[in-house]
């Protein structure tokens, strides 16, 4: 049901983990990925949805769709080691999927870190790797911690500026600690790009501090401000810290800086501007994996029980307000996992349609898998492919 304007009520429809899970691995097998790439590219996408990121799960499987359609992602296409040392490497990723290759160089940061008890690894050529705590989480599972970032298309608008040269630009850190690790993944810009996607499907406004149009200002329409960055006309998100200095936009500029230094400029890939997302092109994005062995720095076990005391404290912290918790990093992300394993997951209406349309282009019966859905409040005709 539509309202006046731009403005549109959706709804969602609820499905359980495992009929998500289903859909997304037998898609990825129908596009031409082996049975466990499409394993491994399908629990990147769900654990986003499982830790309630919205913007990075199920909503994103209609870039990956039309980025395989376009051949911006090369489903053959293997990352291959083109430096290395004991303690590094530089990777390749031929324009492939960016979780299996995210995750191939994760393993190797890994490896390299048990022997030698740091490692760093960057990646250039490579696509999307959906959330980049997801990469920090396998380090953190092995008993390290882990660093991550990539760089992304220009989208966030520095401060003094009016075009986008910067990503998003997320980073991620994670720390073994009991009884919930310390797991952190942020965008350095206010919010991620499917943030606005997610408010463009809901019909809602954007917040008045997310994002400006190409004059420079600040533009509550989702439609426009993501037009604006795919044709290049100026405007973006604007960084951590909002517009002003004085607000602190130059810290947001800054942490998007760092995170194109660590992805784009060690690997030797493409920079954020120079990201090109076209017709047989890969898009060119880069990410940097650290992973740390606790064991360089003496006694492993001690350091994770001060890091799970020191994270206690803050949650014990005095309150503001009696009736709101505090949390640490991690946290909400652990009791969200909980219960959509058990409840499942709300998909909103516009990405079910994206799904069939799928379902339409792969040859599979969106019945099989999403059921019987009405439509009428889906923009079908509307739906932009952002």
């Amino acid at each position: 049901m539509k309202t006046k304007g731009s403005i549109q009520i959706t709804k969602t429809i609820h499905y359980s983990c495992e009929q998500i899970e289903r859909f997304c691995r037998d898609a990825f097998v129908k596009f031409g990925f082996t049975q466990e790439e499409a394993a491994q590219i399908t629990v990147v996408l769900l654990l986003a949805d499982l830790y309630n990121i919205r913007s990075h799960g199920t909503q994103r499987l209609v870039r990956y769709y039309r980025s395989i359609e376009n051949d911006t992602i090369k489903i053959h296409a293997k990352p291959e080691i083109v430096f290395e040392t004991p303690v590094s490497a530089v990777i390749d990723g031929h324009a492939g999927m960016g979780q299996l290759i995210a995750s191939f160089a994760t393993k190797l940061a890994i490896e390299k870190a048990k022997k030698c008890g740091m490692a760093f690894v960057t990646v250039r050529n490579s696509n999307h790797f959906g959330i980049a705590g997801y990469y920090t989480k396998m380090a953190c599972d092995a008993g390290m911690i882990g660093i991550a970032t990539t760089s992304t298309e220009s989208i966030m608008v520095h401060t003094h500026a009016k075009q986008a040269i910067l990503g998003t630009n997320p980073i991620a850190f994670a720390m073994p600690a009991k009884p919930i690790p310390f797991w952190f993944d942020a965008a350095t810009t206010v919010v991620p790009r499917g943030k606005l996607e997610v408010s463009h499907k809901e019909g809602k406004p954007l917040n008045p501090t997310w994002a400006v149009d190409e004059t420079g200002k600040p533009n509550r329409n989702a439609d426009h401000v993501l037009t604006c960055i795919n044709q290049k006309r100026g405007g973006g998100i604007l960084p951590v810290g909002g517009d002003t200095e004085e607000t602190g936009s130059h810290k947001g500029y800054g942490y998007g800086m760092i995170c194109e230094l660590l992805s784009a400029i060690t690997s030797g890939g493409a920079t954020s501007n120079h990201h090109v997302r076209a017709k047989g092109v890969g898009a060119g994005t880069c990410h940097a994996f650290i992973v740390i062995d606790p064991k360089i720095f003496g006694d492993a076990e001690a350091m994770e029980e001060r890091l799970s005391v020191f994270l206690q404290e803050l949650r014990d912290a005095e309150r503001a307000d009696p009736d709101v918790p505090i949390y640490t990093h991690g946290e909400k992300e652990a009791i969200s996992c909980e219960r959509i394993r058990k409840e499942g997951i709300d998909v909103n209406i516009n990405t079910i349609a994206e799904m069939i349309a799928i379902c339409k282009y792969l040859g599979m019966d969106s019945k099989e898998y999403l059921g019987e859905v009405d439509l009428s409040n889906a923009t079908a005709g509307e739906i932009k492919m952002y």
